[in-house]
């Protein structure tokens, strides 16, 4: 039996752009692009997951809006539940501690980069919220 891995991913917007992040090369699914975030821990809601993901991950502060998506995908290590949320960062440039490399682009842009699978759903949305 498969385990379930809830987690949290911010769609973080700054001028028109969206922060997408590459997966470091020593994780699961290496390399791949994904929307930065984290397991949801015990007594956690999604959104104070994300808080405390962000500012470890990209030593920033942002502000959680609404649900983008929420997507299942089983992968061979476990069924993730992924949802994701609109972000904004409050006034500070990321810090990779993770992540191997960021860029921002343009919702019609993100389908240029190898995402994870489970981020790939809330990247269709996007492209028609945005299009």
């Amino acid at each position: 039996m498969k385990r379930d891995i809830h987690v949290v991913g911010a769609v973080i917007f700054r001028d028109g752009k969206i922060l997408c992040a590459q997966r470091g090369n020593d994780k699961s699914l290496p390399l791949l692009w994904e929307f930065p975030g984290g397991k949801i821990e015990k007594g956690e809601t999604a959104k104070q997951a994300l808080l405390r993901e962000i500012q470890e991950e990209m030593k920033v502060s942002i502000v959680v809006n609404e649900q983008i998506e929420h997507t299942v995908y089983e992968y061979d290590f476990g069924i993730v539940h992924l949802t994701t949320f609109a972000c904004e960062l409050i006034n500070e440039e990321p810090t990779l501690t993770e992540h191997a490399a960021i860029k921002w682009l343009t919702p019609d842009e993100l389908h240029l980069l190898e995402w994870a699978p489970a981020d790939v759903p809330a990247i269709e949305k996007l492209a028609e919220i945005y299009a």
